[in-house]
């Protein structure tokens, strides 16, 4: 009876959550199931994965054999590197100390990246947020400027002008006679 880790899907149309199992390899996808071990959720970003590392190196050890998928995620929770260490532990390479020292050492620089990750995508977010905020209060100072100047009325011409022009003209005076001498 080969026995696989796998995904068994669960959630709605659009959103698929998942669960990871120890199943039958005969089983259907959603069928029956020897254990469940965790869930994953890809709808998150980053996704979310919830697992029972210790349950899953057991059956790893005991010959399960993990989907393509379930690979991927075994290998970002650090299942494999675990299982990886303890088969140096078994050939005499390592010690449980040092294998023990190096898991935790990889554990802090994953758990970094994901924490960098998600303090990334917040600071994005609001960035973004206050981008839009900005672009929409531009178009509203615009808009209103726009109806102000619509709703203001135009200028008149002034009708006093016109008289200051004719007082301008300079008037010719009229040719005087000579005194006849």
């Amino acid at each position: 009876m080969p026995v696989k880790i796998r995904l068994q899907r669960h959630g709605k149309k659009a959103s698929a959550f998942f669960h990871i199992v120890i199943a039958d390899g005969r089983a259907p996808r959603d069928g029956k199931f020897i254990e469940k071990i965790g869930t994953y959720n890809p709808t998150t970003n980053p996704a979310t994965i919830n697992i029972d590392a210790d349950k899953a190196l057991t059956w790893l050890n005991n010959g399960a054999q993990p989907t393509d998928t379930c690979r991927a995620i075994l290998s970002y929770k650090g299942v494999l590197y675990k299982n990886h260490l303890q088969g140096g532990v078994a050939k005499g390479a390592l010690t449980q100390e040092q294998a023990d020292a190096k898991f935790a050492k990889w554990t802090a620089e994953k758990e970094s990246k994901i924490t960098g990750k998600v303090d990334k995508l917040a600071t994005a977010e609001k960035d973004s947020y206050k981008k839009r905020m900005a672009a929409e209060a531009a178009a509203k100072d615009a808009k209103a400027a726009k109806v102000a100047a619509k709703n203001t009325p135009a200028p008149v011409a002034e009708e006093t002008a016109a008289p200051e022009a004719e007082a301008e003209v300079p008037q010719t005076e009229a040719p005087q006679a000579e005194p006849e001498a």
